[in-house]
């Protein structure tokens, strides 16, 4: 299963303390400074799956640097730490609501919070009027962030239509895809992904009546067509009323972001194979996976 949505607390390493101590021979003072804690960044991958890292882990910590030593010896810096998310995911503060980042590209590398700073040790407080200084500063905490990261699918096509209309049939047909399959509604409970021709094609869960509104699957998966380019929007052959399903799929997708009605958008009438003669609606083409002329003229037109 795709988790998309978790919520998850980072933190960079705190600083190391500075140390007190003094030199056996003259009293002077050699307590080191502490090492600066470590980094942490966020990488991207095309692995759309790795949020559900956090479905265990809510808590991501860098190396916490080292305490100062006598000698003057400097602590060791804590070492950074790399977080590695699926590309389109947007980082949020969970405490202002705030978007802090969204990662688009593959590869992408950003430093997300910053280590604190060591403590300096009693070497650092010497001067003339104080030879044999006390005091050494603790380590500065490193940076915080109580984050929700929200996945949106970067798709270059997107399957839509309502439940049981053949999306996941086609998505497998299409492309290396394992997406279960059966007979009945929502068969697809979160979105799955196929690569064709270096492509990537979303099989997005079906969408019902009311899904803006939290019906069926909900709104969970239309913020995953906002990124997609093209929609191939998959209508049932064997219904009996082509026009109410197109209808009610669109006016979701509208009542979510009127954006979604300037995205270009292929229209499949499925399962063409169990319909006697040609049927059309629009400008609709008939596919069927039993179907290899229609699938091969479908691969023409998404190449």
């Amino acid at each position: 299963m795709l988790l998309d949505k978790v919520n998850v607390t980072f933190k960079a390493g705190d600083g190391g303390n500075g140390k007190v101590s003094f030199k056996k021979i003259g009293r002077g003072p050699d307590g080191g400074s502490g090492g600066k804690g470590g980094d942490l960044y966020v990488v991207t991958s095309s692995d759309l799956t790795l949020l559900n890292q956090f479905s265990r882990q809510d808590l991501v910590v860098a190396e916490h640097g080292v305490d100062g030593g006598n000698n003057n010896r400097h602590g060791k810096k804590g070492n950074d730490i790399e977080v590695v998310l699926p590309v389109g995911t947007s980082i949020i503060n969970s405490e202002t609501g705030k978007e802090v980042i969204e990662l688009t590209e593959i590869d992408q590398r950003v430093k997300l919070l910053k280590g604190g700073n060591g403590g300096w040790g009693n070497f650092e407080f010497r001067s003339a009027r104080n030879t044999t200084p006390m005091k050494a500063q603790s380590g500065f905490p490193g940076e915080t962030l109580n984050a929700t990261l929200n996945l949106k699918l970067i798709a270059d096509y997107g399957l839509i239509g309502l439940p049981n209309s053949g999306k996941s049939s086609l998505l497998n047909e299409l492309t290396d895809a394992k997406a279960k399959i059966g007979n009945y509604a929502f068969t697809t409970l979160s979105p799955n992904l196929g690569v064709f021709k270096n492509k990537i094609i979303a099989d997005i869960p079906g969408l019902i009546e009311g899904a803006v509104d939290g019906k069926g699957l909900g709104i969970n998966f239309l913020k995953h067509i906002e990124k997609v380019k093209v929609l191939i929007h998959c209508i049932d052959a064997t219904s009996d009323n082509y026009k109410r399903d197109y209808k009610i799929v669109r006016d979701e997708l509208t009542k979510y972001n009127l954006e979604m009605l300037k995205k270009k958008e292929i229209i499949l009438l499925t399962k063409s194979d169990l319909v006697s003669g040609k049927r059309k609606f629009m400008n609709s083409i008939g596919v069927s996976i039993y179907d290899f002329e229609s699938i091969k003229n479908l691969i023409k037109l998404l190449s």
